[in-house]
C-alpha cells in the first residue's frame, strides 16, 4: 500500500496518534524541566483532601507539571478542537471555505461583550464580582458571538445571497464595530482592566486550570453527541437550501441550532483564552483537502486537528522565547494569515 493510500485509510488515526505525540513532547518543554519523579507524584495528585505533606510533595517540578503545564496542555488542545469544529460549521453554514469565526466577526463579537463586561463590572461592589465573574464573563462572551452570528446570517442574506464577498465584507465590518468598541472600553478602563484587556486581544492560555478542562471537555463531549445526529443533514445543506428541503430537511431549525453551537464553542473559546485566530479556518481546509467534503469525517478530524495545531502554537509560544512568553494569538495569526492568502488565491482561480 502507497504511503498516500495509507494516509487517506486511517485519518482519525494519524491525527490522534499524532496528537499524542505532540503531548509527550509539549509536557516536556518549557523554562522547567520534568523528571520521571515529577510523574511518580501522581497519587499524591489523587489524594482528597490534599494535606501540608501533598503541597511539600508536589513543588518544583511536580508542580509544575500537574498544576501548571497538564492543565494548560489539555485546554489548548480543547480549545483549539472547538475552535475546529466551529470554523467547519461556519463553512457548512455559509457554504464557503473562507468562512471561520475570527474572519467574520464571531470571535470579536465574543471579545467585545467580554471586554464591556470587564469594563462595566468593575463599577460593581466587589463581593458580587466575586461570585458572579466566573459565570458572568463566559455568558457575555457567548451573547457576544450569538448576537454577531444572527445579525452576519441576516446581513448576508439581505445585502447579497450566496455572494462569498458580500460575507467577508459583512464579516470585515463586523470586526471594525466590534474593535471600536475595545477600543472605547480600553480609553476607558483601569490599570488592571487593560492587563484583562490586554489578555483578550492577543489571545493566551496562561491561565488554564482544571475547571476550565473540565468545561471545555463537557461542552465539546456534549456539542459532538448533538451534532453528530445532524451530520447528514449537514451534507444535504452543502447542495443548497431549496434541494436540501425537497428532501425533507427542516433547514431553518438546522441554521438556527449551527449557529448556537459556533457561538457557544467560539463564544467560550474567548471568555476563557482571548481572541486566537485562524485555527478554525487553516483545520476545516487541510482536513477537506485530505478526505473530502463529507460532514461526517469534516467535523471529527477537524476538531483533532484544530487541537492539534492549537498545542503545537502554544508550545511554541511557550519555548520561544524562555523564561518569557509570546502570546498563542501572534502565532495563528502569522500562520493563518499567509494560509488566508492562498485561499482567496485558490477562490479566484477556481472563480476563472
Amino acid at each position: 500500500m502507497s504511503p498516500h493510500a495509507l494516509l487517506q485509510a486511517r485519518p482519525g488515526w494519524w491525527l490522534g496518534a499524532s496528537l499524542c505525540l505532540a503531548l509527550g513532547f509539549a509536557v516536556q518543554l518549557g523554562a522547567v524541566p520534568i523528571t520521571v519523579t515529577d510523574w511518580l507524584l501522581i497519587h499524591k495528585v489523587l489524594e482528597w483532601p490534599a494535606t501540608s505533606e501533598v503541597s511539600e510533595a508536589l513543588s518544583g517540578g511536580a508542580h509544575v507539571l500537574f498544576n501548571l503545564r497538564l492543565p494548560r496542555l489539555l485546554l489548548s488542545v480543547l480549545v483549539g478542537a472547538s475552535l475546529g469544529v466551529s470554523g467547519a460549521l461556519t463553512q457548512s453554514l455559509f457554504r464557503n471555505p473562507l468562512a471561520e469565526p475570527g474572519l467574520l466577526g464571531v470571535s470579536a463579537g465574543a471579545a467585545c461583550a467580554a471586554a464591556l463586561t470587564i469594563v462595566l463590572i468593575g463599577e460593581l461592589p466587589t463581593i458580587i464580582v466575586a461570585e458572579v465573574r466566573v459565570l458572568l464573563l463566559p455568558l457575555a462572551a457567548f451573547t457576544g458571538a450569538l448576537v454577531v452570528c444572527f445579525s452576519l446570517e441576516h446581513m448576508a442574506r439581505w445585502i447579497a445571497p450566496g455572494s462569498i464577498a458580500a460575507l467577508l465584507l459583512t464579516g470585515i465590518a463586523m470586526n471594525a464595530l466590534a474593535g471600536a468598541v475595545i477600543g472605547l472600553c480600553t480609553y476607558l478602563a483601569n490599570d488592571e482592566q487593560l492587563r484583562s484587556l490586554s489578555f483578550w486581544t492577543l489571545g493566551s492560555l496562561a491561565g488554564a486550570q482544571w475547571l476550565w478542562v473540565g468545561l471545555f471537555a463537557g461542552l465539546l463531549g456534549t456539542g459532538y453527541c448533538r451534532l453528530r445526529r445532524s451530520m447528514r443533514t449537514l451534507n444535504a445543506l452543502a447542495l443548497g437550501e431549496t434541494a436540501a428541503r425537497q428532501i425533507g430537511v427542516d433547514v431553518d431549525t438546522l441554521r438556527k441550532q449551527i449557529i448556537v453551537w459556533v457561538a457557544l464553542l467560539a463564544g467560550l473559546a474567548v471568555a476563557f483564552c482571548g481572541m486566537i485566530s485562524f485555527v478554525g479556518l487553516i483545520a476545516p481546509h487541510l482536513v477537506r483537502l485530505w478526505v473530502g467534503p463529507d460532514q461526517r469525517q469534516v467535523l471529527p478530524l477537524s476538531m483533532l486537528l484544530g487541537g492539534l495545531l492549537l498545542l503545537v502554537a502554544d508550545t511554541l509560544a511557550r519555548v520561544v522565547a524562555v523564561p518569557a512568553e509570546v502570546p498563542v494569538g501572534i502565532f495563528t495569526a502569522l500562520v493563518g494569515a499567509p494560509f488566508f492568502f492562498v485561499l482567496v488565491r485558490q477562490a479566484r482561480v477556481q472563480a476563472g
